[in-house]
């Protein structure tokens, strides 16, 4: 991506580095992207699913707030 601007580079970019990532997690057998709220809720960024009903299903919304237990691999 290009980005013209008239403003120093450092100006255009402040910030950038405090943006969370998206964290990648299967729910049902659906994977997807969430931004994490909270230990146990995160809110659903984009499904990365390829069943196409996935997609169709209300539950699985972007956007949509969601409730999990974390599972800590061992």
């Amino acid at each position: 991506m290009i980005h013209y601007s008239i403003l120093p580079y450092e100006t255009v970019m402040q910030g950038v580095e405090d943006v969370e990532t998206p964290v990648e997690i299967v729910i049902n057998g659906v994977t997807m992207q969430v931004q994490q709220i909270n230990p146990h809720q995160a809110t659903i960024v984009r499904l990365l699913s390829c069943n196409p009903q996935d997609y169709l299903n209300p539950q699985y919304a972007p956007g949509r707030l969601i409730e999990f237990q974390p599972v800590f691999a061992n």
